[in-house]
């Protein structure tokens, strides 16, 4: 499983400790202490136990996040993974609902950051006279103070490429060991004077049963995310083989060394007598565990507490913001949101625009939001959505990938299914007991959906068609076997045909079918073959010899019908074949044209018309010609064709826009810019643009192609059937260098 799609060294800026703060700082703390009264007022003493096979579900989903994150060291986590696994489609699902649980964990952590602002203020003003403030607990004054985070945050991510908040971190992770160690004090003490009363409070164990069990481990699960935002972050991992799996399962190692005694202290000696935990975490959701640790530490305690709780939701928020932002940016990169969020800052590289965009929504997010249950609800169910498909993938890439990732999930595929298992359990689980978050999930992703078919399907897979091409190993971690179908009638073109299939068929996934068609014999004879027999051999003699010189190995398929036109279409619809590469001689006879916009209309595939000249080859080929009017249904085809060509050779590929003589300066700029993202789309690697005012359009092609050793046409729909179109039949039947007609199956 090789890396696809290298990143620059020079955005590689995060080492093992950097990378391991940022899982830290998006784990530890803001949601143990956010949503821990919620987990116990669900299960009782045993949101333990729902903390501890949280951490189980957790490592396994990390060890396949690291199993594909080292196979593909880029940025944007699950949505990456889904991008080289499944489809375009399923990753812009994937993006765009792990977008959106990001910004819905930060409006967590800001809100929560918040509300522990709001405790700590209070109780200063109140030990020095001022009074408590109550205007501070009201939910508008909570809101500017979650709002000032986020901005605080927005503008140093703008600034810096790291989160901003190691000190955040180091301050959080000194202020839980000081509370761990005052409440394992506190309980050896009252194990000794008071034995009894260690025990009573985690009677009942089980408080909610095994439903309230479960419950407990949907809403606390968002308390051990935040290693995936190492993944999120991925393109800046230095040495990301080695230093992506240390971190994350680091990260996961130190939250679980604070939560489990953490918890343990607060079940024991964080209640106070004739209270219950569960009785506790109902009462005060929201600051059940400063009020727990002061039960034990008294004042003092609670102040840490508080500044434990400020510190961790602020690291958590900014983890949050980072990871949502490269999200964006990679997803806008794919064309699958506005390009506008690709724009990076020049000197720092950091994504500003996807970074505003991240912000703007989470304050759209946060006036929505009613409170931090249904916020933190959500959260889980996308993650959990989202991890259970990341062991998806890490599964189907084991199983097509030609090339070991750098980093192996042990015991597989035992990881990879029940992990995911786990996960899907949980989220359907969460998606039942919670229904409020399972209809926010469906919303978004309904509206996902809507603006994708919209405003990014024609790009995005445009794009997506041009990394294929290049890059065949993205078609068999796909799973997708494409059949190329070439009938051969003319010994003359064999060599052409198959080379170009060849360039179309991607290695080690796809297919190609040599067929030709033989007419039954007039009056045939045992020892002697018919004259129709050896032509046909002969035909793919020559394809094979291409074939094997150029290192495919087609298979190969000789029928006997009366006419080749119906039989091309039989043969193409029993085989399934994904595309058609057609090769004439000749364009501009009206029989041939019929008969091919006759085989058109009755097949659902792909299809290339060649027509070359005698000893035309394609690994010759340096120049393509690509005239371009706007965009078109054979979009996506010639971008997977042009995307072929690079990876088989060195070429120079130009657009060219003919616009009337009469066009206006502006307008040939917009021009300009336009097939400049046409281009960006279909062949990334700096491609040349002719942009150019002309009255004779077909005279004009002719001349660039004069220039050309290729020259590539879409074919025209005419009321939804292909047509070759009189404009392409007057160009091919002139055009020096070799002609390639292509047309979008329906």
């Amino acid at each position: 499983m090789a890396e696809s799609g290298a990143v620059s060294q020079d955005k590689r800026n995060m080492g093992l400790l950097a990378a391991t703060g940022v899982g830290v700082s998006g784990i530890v703390g803001g949601g143990i202490l956010v949503l821990a009264g919620v987990a116990f007022a669900k299960a009782g003493p045993s949101a333990m136990v729902a903390i501890v096979l949280n951490g189980g579900i957790a490592i396994l989903t990390a060890l396949s996040f690291a199993e594909m994150s080292t196979a593909f060291p880029q940025s944007g986590g699950p949505y990456t993974f889904a991008k080289k696994v499944l489809s375009v489609r399923a990753a812009f699902g994937v993006g765009w609902v792990l977008w959106f649980a990001y910004m819905v964990s930060g409006v967590l952590y800001a809100m929560g950051f918040a509300s522990y602002t709001v405790m700590a203020v209070q109780d200063l003003a109140g030990r020095l006279g001022m009074g408590t403030a109550p205007w501070l607990s009201e939910r508008h004054a909570q809101v500017v103070i979650a709002l000032c985070a986020i901005g605080f945050y927005t503008l140093r991510l703008s600034r810096t490429a790291a989160a901003g908040g190691q000190i955040a971190s180091i301050g959080k992770l000194a202020i839980f060991a000081v509370v761990i160690i005052g409440g394992l004090v506190a309980l050896s003490i009252k194990t000794w004077e008071h034995p009894d009363e260690v025990v009573r409070p985690l009677s009942p164990f089980f408080f909610g049963g095994a439903t309230g069990l479960i419950a407990a481990m949907g809403y606390a699960f968002i308390a051990l995310q935040g290693f995936d935002l190492i993944a999120a972050v991925a393109g800046e991992v230095k040495d990301p083989s080695r230093n992506i799996p240390r971190a994350m399962l680091y990260s996961l190692g130190v939250a679980l060394g604070i939560y489990i005694p953490l918890l343990f202290c607060v079940c024991t000696v964080g209640v106070a007598p004739g209270q219950s935990v569960a009785s506790l975490g109902q009462t005060h959701p929201e600051t059940m565990m400063a009020l727990a640790v002061q039960n034990f530490l008294g004042s003092f305690g609670y102040l840490l507490i508080v500044l434990a709780a400020v510190l961790a939701t602020l690291s958590a928020l900014a983890g949050c913001i980072l990871g949502a932002s490269r999200v964006a940016q990679t997803m806008a990169q794919d064309r699958t949101l506005p390009k506008i969020l690709r724009v990076e800052n020049p000197k720092r590289h950091t994504p500003v625009m996807a970074l505003y965009a991240t912000a703007l929504t989470m304050v759209t997010i946060l006036a929505m939001v009613p409170n931090l249950s249904s916020a933190g609800a959500a959260a889980s169910l996308i993650f959990l959505v989202s991890y259970s498909l990341a062991h998806l993938t890490a599964y189907l890439a084991r199983k097509r990938a030609t090339t070991p990732a750098p980093f192996q999930t042990p015991a597989f595929p035992l990881v990879p299914v029940v992990g995911g298992g786990l996960c899907a359990f949980m989220a359907l689980f969460q998606a039942v007991t919670v229904p409020s978050a399972g209809g926010v999930v469906l919303l978004s992703m309904a509206v996902g959906g809507l603006l994708y078919r919209a405003l990014f399907a024609d790009r995005a897979e445009t794009l997506d068609a041009y990394s294929e091409g290049a890059d065949p190993s993205l078609v068999a971690l796909r799973g997708r076997n494409p059949l190329v179908l070439v009938p051969l009638a003319n010994e003359k073109n064999a060599q052409a045909l198959t080379a170009v299939a060849g360039s179309l068929a991607p290695p080690l996934a796809g297919r190609i079918l040599l067929f030709t068609v033989m007419k039954p014999p007039e009056s045939p004879t045992a020892d002697q073959p018919p004259e129709t027999l050896r032509t046909a051999q002969e035909v793919l003699s020559r394809a094979w010899t291409t074939s094997f010189h150029n290192g495919y190995s087609p298979e190969a398929l000789m029928t006997v019908a009366p006419a080749p036109w119906p039989e091309i279409a039989r043969v193409a619809r029993a085989y399934h074949c994904n595309l058609l590469v057609l090769g004439l001689s000749r364009l501009d006879r009206r029989e041939d044209t019929k008969n091919l916009e006759a085989l058109f209309a009755k097949m659902d595939c792909d299809v290339a018309v060649l027509r070359a000249p005698e000893g035309w080859r394609l690994s010759e080929t340096r120049r393509v010609l690509v005239p371009v009017g706007g965009r078109g249904p054979q979009d996506e085809l010639r971008a997977r064709l042009l995307g072929s060509l690079v990876r088989t050779g060195q070429r120079e590929i130009t657009f060219l826009r003919i616009m009337h003589q009469n066009s206006t300066d502006a307008e040939i700029a917009a021009a300009r810019e336009d097939i400049s993202e046409i281009a960006a789309e279909e062949a990334p690697q700096a491609p040349r643009i002719v942009v150019d005012k002309s009255p004779d359009v077909p005279g004009t092609i002719l001349a660039e192609a004069e220039k050309a050793d290729l020259l590539v046409l879409g074919m025209p729909a005419d009321s939804g059937r292909r047509t070759l179109g009189d404009l392409n039949r007057q160009i091919a039947a002139h055009a020096k260098c070799a002609v390639l007609l292509i047309a979008r199956g329906r």
